[in-house]
């Protein structure tokens, strides 16, 4: 029964679905490709965008370790990479992506720009949500002399874990979709096989695959932060 039903399937995409079925093979490769890229730059990108908007919670307004001076100076490089369109900060890091990795091409390669744009974008939705732990608590925590570090690891990071999940799911999803435009300059992934194989001859159906490809890997992804959101919420 469910070979045959595998069959029928396979039938269908053959016939409706014809030059994406030739390229079955490096459908399965450039969706690789893409959580390749995905995991890179979440884990890198996440990393420094977590430190960063950590030391621009407790140096800003108010903040624990109050430092005009540190705050305004990485706000506004955060306001100016923010915005700056990913394409032309592929084409502004271009030296730097092939000092690092010796190359310009690739999904190696283009986690480099991801990674670059990844930080300032995470770290300013950190700050976001780490304001939002209750400023009582943080006091409470100052009374009882804990030191900035305990303040850092036990009140903000703990308190603001739910909040911390939620930007890091919209960041998931932005760093997805930067994976695909960086296909637009063969970085890789399915965004090549969407503009490469697919716009640009003029194939719908490669087109179709690799936007239903790239949905579900943003749909598998949200599934588990909302699964952690919750587990963190009770």
């Amino acid at each position: 029964m469910y070979l045959l039903q595998a069959a029928e399937a396979s039938s269908f995409v053959e016939r409706y679905l014809p030059y994406a079925w030739e390229l079955r093979d490096e459908f399965l490769e450039a969706t690789w490709e893409t959580i390749y890229m995905m995991l890179i730059s979440i884990v890198i990108g996440g990393f420094f965008g977590l430190v960063l908007g950590i030391i621009m919670t407790v140096t800003g307004p108010g903040g624990i370790l109050e430092s005009r001076p540190v705050y305004k100076v990485l706000d506004t490089l955060v306001n100016i990479f923010r915005s700056i369109p990913f394409i032309i900060l592929l084409a502004l890091l271009i030296n730097v992506t092939r000092a690092i990795v010796g190359t310009t091409i690739g999904p190696t390669a283009a986690t480099v720009p991801i990674i670059a744009s990844t930080i300032p974008f995470f770290a300013r939705q950190v700050e976001i949500a780490l304001l939002e732990v209750d400023p009582g608590v943080v006091e409470a925590a100052e009374s009882m002399g804990s030191s900035p570090l305990d303040i850092i690891f036990r009140v903000y990071l703990r308190e603001g874990l739910p909040a911390l999940l939620r930007v890091s799911a919209s960041t998931v999803i932005s760093v997805i979709g930067l994976t695909a435009m960086a296909g637009s300059v063969g970085g890789g992934g399915l965004g090549t096989m969407a503009i490469a194989r697919g716009y640009q001859r003029s194939r719908m159906d490669v087109i179709i695959v690799a936007t239903i490809l790239t949905l579900l890997i943003v749909f598998i992804s949200q599934v588990i932060f909302n699964w952690l959101i919750r587990k963190t919420e009770h």
